[in-house]
């Protein structure tokens, strides 16, 4: 088995050596819709490497079977919805616009990991907390990966990243040439601790005060695939200048998926930030906060069909279970 030093030089070296497709499979609330709640998504380089993207409340539990194999958790920022401090009671549960979910105690994002023994990629304060929850799921710490930049996957257990914003972390395959490149970028929204998931001494005092407890920044990703695919995960934000001379000009991301939640303002900005500032090839859309499909198809009167309508750049929506494939150019080639 190669070392996790064999890993580490892809650092150095990663270069985009297969021509297949990335496999992009949305996990949400109702199977083949666009719903209110939506966030997760698996995504599957050619190397085989499995990614899922905020956990959220879209899952049944940590081993919920729509994941298959989880290699890398990537988790954005605290907020609940994020994080996962609900899971989905069943599959299809609720309606659209609202899924019927129960407390998860130890967050969706400590059970996966524990599930999968999953590598966690996240800034150190937001891997501290999933940290202490693992801890009391398992009765150990959830340590740092042997190298804090990068691992073989699968791991032989779980471990988390070591890094902050601008921080890359490699996860490549035993027997692949190239990893898969991720890096922590900025975004602009709040990062505070759900407080169901804090001890009652911790929220008795923020409440004393009228104050909330913030885990340092928020973020997004930029995954760079070996197929050459340069992927945007937003994570929820507001429009920042970022945008164009980090995400754009300097990652050169041709695919961007974009979190239109309410509060960032993303609703008003996206098409100013997709087709002006990240100038993707495509984009996916997801969490939206809406019904935004019936029977698969797009609302014509949803906030999302309006967004869609002013965007210049091909937009796919993020459907639970229905597997889309990008080619190294950010292109939709099958399941859009």
């Amino acid at each position: 088995m190669k070392s996790v030093r064999a890993v580490v030089s892809l650092l150095l070296a990663a270069s985009p050596g297969f021509a297949q497709n990335v496999t992009i499979t949305p996990i949400g609330s109702h199977p083949g819709e666009l719903c209110a709640n939506d966030r997760a998504i698996v995504f599957e380089d050619p190397t085989g490497v499995r990614l899922l993207y905020d956990p959220a409340h879209n899952l049944v539990a940590g081993d919920d079977p729509r994941l298959g194999d989880v290699h890398v958790v990537l988790f954005s920022h605290m907020h609940g919805d994020h994080l996962g401090d609900r899971s989905l009671r069943a599959e299809g549960a609720g309606n659209c616009a609202n899924s019927e979910r129960v407390p998860a105690p130890n967050s969706m994002t400590a059970e996966v990991v524990v599930a999968h023994d999953a590598v966690l990629v996240t800034t150190r304060a937001m891997a501290g907390f999933v940290a202490s929850k693992v801890e009391g799921m398992r009765g150990r710490p959830l340590g740092v990966c042997a190298n804090p930049v990068a691992a073989t996957v699968p791991a032989e257990t779980a471990c988390r990243s070591s890094m902050d914003l601008g921080g890359v972390f490699v996860a490549g395959m035993v027997d692949a040439d190239a990893g898969v490149e991720i890096t922590i970028v900025f975004a602009s929204h709040v990062n505070n601790a759900p407080p169901a998931l804090l001890s009652e001494a911790q929220r008795a005092a923020l409440q004393a005060d009228g104050a909330i407890l913030e885990y340092g920044p928020p973020t997004g990703y930029v995954v760079k695939f070996t197929n050459g695919l340069t992927a945007w995960l937003s994570g929820d934000t507001g429009i920042h200048s970022e945008m164009r001379t980090v995400v754009n000009e300097f990652h050169g991301a041709n695919l961007a998926v974009l979190n239109l939640g309410n509060n960032p303002g993303i609703y008003m900005s996206a098409p100013h930030v997709i087709d002006e500032l990240v100038q993707p090839a495509s984009v996916i859309l997801t969490h939206v906060n809406e019904p935004a499909t019936e029977g698969g198809i797009l609302s014509p009167q949803s906030r999302t069909a309006a967004v869609i309508d002013q965007l210049g750049t091909p937009a796919h929506l993020a459907i639970s279970g229905r597997t889309m494939e990008f080619d190294g150019q950010g292109r939709c080639v099958a399941g859009c």
